[in-house]
């Protein structure tokens, strides 16, 4: 008689550790990233370690901020959840079918609250230097733009209150990172070797952030932006968080949520029909001839007499 296991299965082995595995993942790349505006905005100009104001410096330590952000939340989580802790990401894979869809929403709302409790933390650890700043300045919270920037996106004054701008920004960029997502991982190219795939997932980032990073601040990801949003407009950054409206843009709050959605969505589809089709095309060339091959080698009825 063949003994059974009585033994419930444990939410570590199914979708509960895939969900916490992408909340920590979350909230790693939203401590990071955010930390470092925080560091840049008004951590260095208050500690008295600059005396300079904002430079292309510190839009460095912003864009590798937010890099190493997501190379240590990508190894944090890869390898239970896969390491999406992007809705964008999440949305592309289920819609090339290699990921189930019914844990699309799920997915979503883990990585919705990593980074709303990755950005209360990093508000708990620079709420002196972000006061401090306010003072200086003569602002109050709600009008202070400079600081709720730690948290959240806004676009560039040159874009005026158009909204085209910078959900094309956020198209492009989102489609940009899911595209080169794809090309890492697809083991038909030339994906990196052994666990280099994080660092070069975050140098995409990287990338981003210092090519086309001053438009809208390259959200790229719905839950890092609106987690955080929605952390600073209960901690009364008021307007400016939600619905996102300030002197030169209004109601901006849906750009950095729609515009990677549909960003992942094109990335998606670029890279299959540029680069996926064609590596399935030779696939399928190989087999062939690999077959051809076998069955000439295979002997024939007469040589089995």
């Amino acid at each position: 008689m063949t003994a059974t296991s009585t033994k419930r299965r444990g939410y570590r082995e199914g979708l509960g550790g895939e969900l916490l595995a992408e909340f920590l993942g979350t909230f790693v790349l939203i401590l990071f990233g955010c930390g470092s505006v925080a560091v840049a905005v008004a951590g260095l100009p208050g500690s008295g370690r600059q005396s300079t104001p904002f430079d292309a410096a510190n839009w460095l330590i912003i864009c590798f901020g937010w890099g190493l952000g997501v190379v240590f939340g990508v190894y944090v989580a890869g390898g239970v959840s896969g390491a999406h802790l992007n809705p964008a990401v999440t949305l592309a894979f289920a819609a090339r079918r290699k990921f189930a869809v019914k844990k699309v929403l799920p997915y979503w709302g883990a990585q919705f609250l990593g980074a709303f409790i990755g950005a209360a933390v990093v508000f708990s650890m620079y709420s002196w230097a972000i006061n401090a700043f306010d003072s200086k300045a003569g602002i109050a919270r709600d009008q202070s733009l400079p600081t709720f920037s730690i948290f959240a996106t806004f676009p560039a004054e040159y874009f005026g209150n158009s909204w085209w701008g910078p959900l094309l920004d956020q198209i492009v960029g989102t489609g940009i990172l899911v595209m080169l997502i794809f090309a890492l991982i697809d083991l038909r190219n030339t994906a990196p070797a052994s666990n280099l795939g994080p660092f070069l997932t975050g140098f995409i980032v990287v990338a981003i952030g210092l090519s086309i990073g001053t438009n809208a601040g390259y959200a790229i990801n719905p839950a890092r932006d609106f987690g955080p949003r929605l952390w600073t407009y209960t901690m009364g950054w008021g307007d400016i968080a939600i619905p996102g409206t300030f002197q030169w843009f209004s109601h901006y709050m849906w750009i950095p949520i729609v515009g990677p959605l549909i960003g992942g969505l094109v990335g998606a589809v670029v890279y299959d029909l540029f680069i996926g089709q064609v590596l399935d095309a030779r696939r399928k060339v190989m087999e062939g001839r690999e077959g051809g091959r076998a069955g000439d080698a295979a002997p024939g009825p007469a040589a089995d007499v």
